[in-house]
């Protein structure tokens, strides 16, 4: 009998994954052509209507996904928390912050905001461009994509440094001509309990921020947004892979949304160049941390 179930539920898992990995790609090559299509005209003239157009096919094939999500994974739990003071809509301009345990957040974030926020976009390496598609999707929705360089190139070229800062600026500067959400993984790769071990991170639950791509933002940004949102991402289970999430494995998800204020004094400042200003900075989002690290063991005990 026992055998019996084994094969049943092995028999399911093959089902669904065929199901979603049918789906997704189907969908994809049905969205895609036309985004890349339109995104080619964008080298001749400049379109706000072109635009538009990419973002409500982009939407549409997250839709498929979500309706996935709905339909393939019924067993999944949503327990979602949204801070009163945090109007969100879809002509909204959000910076967003989050921690980072697996490729799932992503799509945990696309469930979330497609009916409550922009299209969520974040900082790509240049260097995706050369991935077939993936690079140029990015290119033309928007995505901020930057040529970073490392500390010993700025070190023999000190002029790189002001370079990749305009270039950061400049791919900023793009997303205002839009609605947007512009997503910032503060802890700079996924949370596992070997780098934060070796980090010997102060926190129980999150690696050790990195503020400057947030200070960057803010200075670029923070004048025109309506609210920095703080994303907390909670599987009571464990953090799961990409495959298990689709296969049906998690069976829970908390999400907790809140605004976060802004000082007056954040905006205006010089992270790179004022020390002064970038110990400050530095400790205000510390101090962020701290409070995301305690809700974080809150919401973890709520399911313990």
């Amino acid at each position: 009998m026992a055998t019996a179930n084994k094969k049943a539920s092995l028999l399911q898992k093959v089902s669904k994954g065929l199901t979603v990995s049918s789906v997704i790609t189907g969908s994809t090559f049905f969205h895609g052509p036309p985004v890349l299509a339109l995104g080619l005209t964008k080298l001749f003239k400049q379109s706000a209507k072109v635009d538009e157009t990419n973002i409500q096919i982009t939407n549409s094939w997250l839709g498929v996904n979500n309706w996935l999500i709905d339909n393939v994974l019924p067993n999944l739990q949503w327990d979602i928390s949204i801070d009163e003071q945090l109007d969100l809509n879809l002509q909204g301009r959000y910076l967003m912050m989050c921690n980072h345990q697996s490729w799932v957040d992503t799509t945990v974030n696309q469930y979330f905001g497609l009916t409550r926020m922009p299209l969520t976009r974040f900082f790509t390496k240049w260097e995706l461009i050369f991935i077939p598609f993936v690079g140029q999707a990015f290119k033309i929705l928007g995505f901020p994509m930057m040529k970073r360089h490392s500390k010993e190139q700025i070190a023999k070229n000190p002029e790189l440094k002001s370079r990749d800062m305009l270039e950061a600026r400049k791919a900023c500067e793009q997303l205002l001509s839009q609605p947007f959400t512009l997503l910032n993984y503060l802890e700079g790769t996924r949370f596992t309990a070997e780098k934060h071990a070796a980090q010997q991170s102060p926190f129980q639950n999150l690696l050790k921020p990195k503020a400057g791509g947030l200070a960057l933002a803010l200075s670029i940004l923070g004048d025109q947004i309506d609210a920095l949102v703080d994303m907390t991402i909670v599987y009571p289970d464990g953090a799961p892979g990409y495959g298990e999430f689709w296969l049906g494995d998690v069976s829970r998800i908390a999400v907790d949304l809140r605004k976060i204020e802004i000082p007056d004094w954040v905006l205006g400042g010089n992270y790179e160049d004022d020390p002064v200003y970038r110990e400050r900075f530095q400790k205000w989002v510390d101090q962020i941390w701290t409070e995301k690290d305690q809700l974080i063991s809150q919401m973890k005990a709520k399911y313990n």
